[in-house]
Parts: C-alpha cells; structure tokens; sequence
C-alpha cells in the first residue's frame, strides 16, 4: 500500500507563498500521474495542477501563472508552489496518485492552507 504524505500547509496572509510537499512511501511517483487538489467547505473536490510521469503538467485556470507543480524523483517527492496567494485558496489539499501501469489511485490525507485578506 502506497502512502502519501502531504506538509507545508498553513496560514499565511493574502500575496504571500507556501510550498506543500507530498512524499510517497515507495518509489512510485515516476510511474504515476501525480495530482494537487483542493477542496473548500461546501465544494467539490477540484483538481488543482497534476504533473505526468513524462513531466508534463495542467493547471486549473485559477491557478496558472501563480502555482508551480514540480516533482523530484529521487525524493519520492511532489511540490506545490503556490504564490500570489488569494483567500480563495483556502481549502484543504489533497496529493493524488494514478497509477499509469495499473490506473490505481490513492490519495493523502490533506494538508489545511488558509489565506487571510
């Protein structure tokens, strides 16, 4: 069982940055799809960035041009850059993986962010 680990979260004022990590227990991430999501009180579940194991990414359009997902395959490791921070992205954020061998996904436990205007 493959687990994911999400930290960095936290409470930081409006403009301001911080970068969430999610370590995976196995080397797996290279064989994966690796997603960011988010999800506020009352909403879906959205999906935030993703990065494939060729490293090409997406963004959610409310994010382009301010977040930076990233991956280092040595540390098992996937980041979130999240800059130009807006009070609606508060949420809590969940790491995603999709198996593109298997299609097995499986998900963190969530890490809170919350931006102050």
């Amino acid at each position: 069982q493959v687990q994911l680990v999400e930290s960095g979260g936290g409470l930081v004022q409006a403009g301001g940055s911080l970068r969430l990590s999610c370590a995976a227990s196995k080397t797996i991430i290279r064989f994966n799809t690796m997603g960011w999501y988010r999800q506020s009180p009352g909403k879906q579940r959205e999906l935030v960035a993703a990065i494939t194991n060729d490293g090409s990414t997406n963004y959610a359009d409310s994010v382009k041009g301010r977040f930076t997902i990233s991956r280092d395959n040595a540390k098992n490791t996937v980041y979130l850059q999240m800059n130009s921070l807006k009070p609606e992205d508060t949420a809590v954020y969940y790491c995603n993986r999709n198996s593109i061998v298997t299609g097995i996904s499986s998900w963190g436990q969530g890490t809170q962010v919350t931006v102050s205007s």
